[in-house]
């Protein structure tokens, strides 16, 4: 039910973004009330709370705006989450926003996992193949995990490229026990 809700709110911020021409903006704008709320527990509370009325949250609410400087259209946005009492979601709708601005502008933005670091060399080749393969630009997030022993392991949305040595060795061995 809440990544429902979270959907359909970041898919309306992204359509006004497109219209305004300021998806990446807004995108940064969400991350930095979303940060905010992390950031403070007692903020969160505030806005969670039955105890403050409505006309406390928006006060606090206007005052944040301001001081974040936040897009009048973000600001708005955040003000109809507070009315409709989904401002608890920022975070699911954040997160959502993110993958609907990257299906918007062309972006992928797949995980690279390998035994030992890659140079920097290496990591821009692998880039290069995936965005041929994809056809879209592509942004890795590349982590390091030993227990691979060695090779590359990459993962593209629910798309998994597996050739790490690990796999090929857990292969071998399934062949050599069945016979």
């Amino acid at each position: 039910m809440t990544n429902a809700i979270a959907k359909r709110y970041a898919k309306a911020l992204v359509q006004l973004g497109a219209e305004e021409g300021a998806v990446d903006s807004f995108q940064k704008d969400l991350g930095t009330f979303e940060g905010a709320l992390k950031a403070s527990p007692e903020l969160k509370a505030v806005f969670a709370s039955p105890a403050y009325a409505i006309e406390a949250k928006r006060e606090v609410l206007k005052a944040l705006v301001a001081k974040m400087a936040i897009s009048q259209t973000v600001a708005n946005f955040l003000f109809l989450l507070l009315d409709k009492s989904r401002l608890e979601f920022v975070s699911q709708i954040k997160h959502s926003y993110g993958v609907l601005a990257d299906e918007l502008s062309g972006v992928v933005r797949p995980v690279l996992t390998s035994a030992a670091p890659l140079e920097a060399g290496q990591v821009d080749g692998i880039r290069g193949a995936l965005e041929k393969m994809t056809g879209k630009k592509v942004v890795l997030d590349v982590t390091v995990d030993s227990s691979l022993i060695g090779g590359v392991v990459t993962k593209i949305g629910d798309k998994v490229f597996d050739g790490s040595v690990k796999t090929q060795l857990t292969r071998i061995h399934d062949i050599l026990q069945k016979g």
